[in-house]
């Protein structure tokens, strides 16, 4: 019963915010304008039925006091000119009837009786079938029978035109609501979708400050922020760049000096802790110019090309690099940025699996995808995401030749997102892992 419950409040409801208060504001002006239309069909119901009832009793006074007047033989044609819409004059006895009478019958008869006085003796019955029609029997000065048949089935009549009208405004109170809905919500969706795209290592539009204060307001300190952010990312990579860079001066005097040394084992783990210190500071310092890789200008390249390029490279030093299916075609990107991100990825799947191979496919319709495949051991499902990160490092052994920096995937990734588009890793089925290019 209360799966049943949840689904009928979630159907009833919905979950966003637009619709939450489309639904309330047109509901709210559906129902005054429903009120505000019952009152005034109620008010003109009761002024047609008085305007009704007291022409009714007029009518039949004065209609009652002229047949009685006319020679018999000219009532018949005077009695046609007497009927109205809602009543008419019989000329006989009239239809047989019930002396029961509803509400409403029994308000028409009292008029009717107000009309006709005490001269006229009346006898008023309610025709059988819907309730509505009844007849009025009496006896004229010279003992003619006189029937007054009534049918107030027509006192307000629905005009042909007013559902069309009830439908356009029904139309127009939907409209409103839903461009006034669409004012409202229109800047907090476009507030969501820029921090959703927040990045302040690219150039994307800032969140227009235009409209109504409350949302200038809120566009002008929602760019301030992104400005701060971006300003203190920058002063921490140039901080990083900076040590990193003034590192290296140091570094290289102690090894001079280490070498200088008398050959000891002390020196060898020397020289190779240094060596190890000025690698680090090495990938420190490139991580630190990946932050800022849309400094390049782009450039039109040959995909294929680029792609042989490289492995080429690899190759003439003896690294096992093969190309799979290469894309013939031209991508607009950063060379040397993309050449960076590449030589990360083959490095990688050399250091892992011992090859590495390159293919280059374009989806349909969709970006150009360069993937890096290898078969080496792969990487845990739970540690995808986590690898990418700065100093992360799923080998934290100290040995030199499969510890690393753990910079190596965070700069190609960095790299990848600074030139427009996205880095991914999944492990290959049959051992190995696949890093995926997609370059938009």
């Amino acid at each position: 019963m209360s799966a049943v419950a949840a689904f009928r409040r979630v159907r009833l409801w919905p979950r966003t915010l637009g619709s939450r208060l489309f639904l309330i504001l047109l509901a709210g002006l559906a129902i005054a304008h429903g009120l505000s239309f019952g009152v005034l069909f109620l008010e003109r119901y009761m002024s047609a039925k008085a305007v009704m009832l007291g022409t009714l009793e007029n009518d039949v006074a004065t209609s009652i006091a002229i047949l009685d007047r006319l020679p018999a033989d000219e009532r018949p044609d005077w009695a046609k000119r007497l009927a109205r819409g809602s009543y008419s004059y019989v000329l006989g006895p009239g239809l047989p009837g019930i002396p029961e009478l509803s509400a409403r019958s029994t308000e028409i008869a009292g008029r009717i009786r107000e009309a006709v006085g005490e001269r006229f003796p009346v006898t008023i019955e309610s025709i059988p079938g819907d309730g509505k029609r009844l007849q009025a029997h009496l006896t004229l000065s010279d003992g003619s029978p006189l029937t007054v048949d009534v049918n107030p089935a027509g006192v307000m009549p629905l005009a042909d035109w007013l559902p069309y009208v009830l439908v356009a405004q029904l139309g127009l109170l939907i409209l409103c609501s839903w461009f006034a809905v669409r004012q409202a919500i229109r800047p907090l969706v476009n507030l969501a979708r820029a921090a959703d795209a927040l990045d302040p290592n690219q150039k994307t539009p800032r969140l227009s400050e235009a409209g109504p204060s409350e949302v200038a307001y809120a566009a002008s300190a929602f760019n301030a922020m992104r400005d701060r952010i971006a300003h203190y990312l920058e002063e921490r990579v140039q901080i990083l760049a900076a040590i990193s860079h003034d590192l290296q001066t140091p570094i290289t005097r102690m090894k001079l000096r280490a070498e200088m040394a008398e050959d000891t084992p002390e020196k060898d783990k020397l020289v190779q802790d240094l060596a190890e210190i000025e690698r680090l500071v090495k990938e420190g310092v490139a991580y630190a110019r990946s932050a800022h890789g849309n400094v390049e200008k782009s450039a039109r390249i040959d995909v294929a090309s680029f792609v042989e390029s490289l492995a080429y490279d690899y190759q003439d030093t003896g690294k096992d690099v093969t190309i799979g299916t290469a894309l013939a075609g031209t991508i607009v990107t950063r060379p040397h940025a993309l050449r960076r991100i590449l030589t990360n990825l083959v490095d990688n799947a050399l250091k892992f699996g011992g090859s590495a191979e390159i293919s280059v496919r374009q989806e349909a319709g969709g970006p150009v995808v360069i993937e890096v495949l290898d078969r080496g051991p792969g990487i845990p499902e739970d540690q995808l995401e986590a690898v990418m990160q700065p100093f992360v490092r799923l080998e934290q052994s100290r040995n030199r030749g499969t510890g690393g920096t753990g910079l190596g995937l965070a700069i190609a990734q960095q790299l990848a997102q600074a030139i427009g588009g996205s880095l991914t890793l999944r492990n290959r089925e049959g051992g190995g892992l696949s890093a995926t290019i997609s370059l938009r």
